[in-house]
């Protein structure tokens, strides 16, 4: 059951809903989990709360964002001219804290290749957490 409250928060944690599954996963960690298990738990939620922001964006239009958000397209125009410098190379840090959904979003919008994508992004949000539990022992000592 753990693994999948993991799962879940690291789900929403992606997606425009602001939360850190960062601490849901170190407390975990203390609490004694199995940390590999942690791990695919919260690189499959993360991973898949990624690709929902992605295809959201996918959905989007530019009337809406003018209409909805607010967002003038001068300032639109400046992401695009991000993300055609950067590309999918973007996906890689999609699990920054704040920004990484709305790159997510952004890179869904701007259409770029779904699969190059999920790729690069799976292995982004992989990376986190294993760095996170591969220094969570040394972390834990220093609080013993």
């Amino acid at each position: 059951m753990a693994y999948l409250i993991m799962f879940a928060m690291a789900f929403l944690a992606a997606t425009l809903i602001p939360f850190s599954s960062d601490a849901v996963f170190v407390g975990m960690l203390a609490m004694d989990y199995h940390p590999w298990l942690m791990l695919l738990a919260a690189s499959a939620g993360n991973t898949l709360g990624g690709y929902t922001s992605f295809w959201l964006g996918h959905l989007g239009k530019w009337e809406w964002l003018e209409k909805y958000a607010k967002v003038k397209r001068e300032k639109v125009e400046m992401w695009s001219n991000q993300i055609d410098r950067y590309g999918n190379w973007l996906a890689l840090v999609t699990w920054f804290p704040f920004i990484g959904d709305v790159i997510a979003v952004a890179l869904g919008f701007f259409r770029l290749s779904f699969w190059k994508i999920a790729i690069l992004m799976a292995i982004g949000k992989t990376l986190r957490y294993l760095s996170i539990a591969f220094i969570w022992p040394w972390v834990e000592e220093l609080f013993k």
